[in-house]
């Protein structure tokens, strides 16, 4: 599904982009059920299991930013990461042996859906190898004006940034005036319905507010080499072997020489990346007016 090309331009730059990969049939069906999500989050007036709801949210007028772990929510959502052109292709980033980290479905209600501020995710989950990456599914065209994710091209294979607070508490971003050689080089991810990201763990990103008339949604994946283990632990060892996508699970963890930071101690506000965003004074995109 990839070539080799591809593979070395993932290598150098941290990602690549995969055009019609989702098929109609698989966007239409996933479609339909954020649809019937976002309608049931107007039984709810604050964040649950399955709901991250935007600043501004009732349940006359339901504004839903994230659907947490959607691979659990619907079968739509956990069927695609387990299709064979995304499993060929995960083969050829980061080997044979796979595990899902986890999932969720960013999403950016035109006019106002929240930004995600620069960061890198080995800082929420770093594991004891970094073969990870994350793919985004993007069921919407995706341009410049509804918020595409922006990646810097080889940051990957520079620092763990610090994305603790000043109070010394874990914030989920990078103060801007550490990276701005980074920010500065920043390439947006964009395409048309159907195709895919794949970006490393350690890649600095971020997103910015959608000010199109349009929706910008974003399925993502976390997908990790089976043996990278989590820094953090293993709560459930039966549930971390049930999230194998392919090949064989391991007690034998892969160690290598690579930087890691960890997320302690934690947010004071504790939920999605957003959450732990709260807490930050120094941010760099514009958010939408209360």
């Amino acid at each position: 599904m990839i070539t080799d090309a591809q593979v070395e331009t993932y290598r150098r730059d941290g990602f690549i982009v995969v055009e019609d990969l989702a098929s109609p049939e698989d966007l239409s069906a996933m479609r339909q059920v954020i649809a019937e999500l976002v309608a049931g989050a107007a039984a709810v007036e604050t964040h649950t299991a399955v709901y991250d709801l935007e600043p501004g949210h009732t349940p006359a007028q339901p504004k839903v930013r994230r659907i947490k772990a959607p691979h659990q929510v619907h079968k739509a959502f956990d069927a695609l990461v387990r299709s064979p052109a995304v499993i060929a292709i995960l083969r050829r980033l980061i080997g044979a042996d796979l595990r899902l980290h986890g999932s969720k479905l960013n999403m950016k209600a035109a006019q106002y859906g929240s930004p995600v501020e620069w960061h890198q995710d080995w800082a929420f989950y770093p594991h004891t190898n970094d073969d990870l990456l994350a793919i985004g599914v993007m069921l919407d065209d995706m341009d410049l004006e509804n918020g595409p994710l922006l990646v810097s091209p080889g940051s990957h294979r520079g620092p763990v940034f610090n994305h603790h607070g000043e109070d010394g508490r874990f914030a989920g971003l990078i103060d801007p005036a550490d990276i701005a050689r980074e920010i500065e080089h920043a390439v947006p991810l964009t395409g048309r319905s159907g195709s895919m990201s794949f970006h490393h763990v350690r890649a600095v990103h971020g997103s910015a507010l959608n000010t199109s008339s349009r929706s910008r949604n974003l399925l993502l994946y976390e997908v990790a080499a089976a043996d990278a283990w989590p820094l953090l632990g293993v709560a459930n060892f039966d549930e971390f072997n049930s999230r194998l996508l392919t090949g064989k699970p391991t007690v034998e963890p892969r160690l290598a020489p690579v930087p890691v930071r960890l997320p302690l101690p934690p947010a004071a506000r504790q939920g999605s990346i957003y959450e732990n965003q709260t807490s930050a004074t120094r941010t760099y995109f514009k958010k939408a007016a209360a």
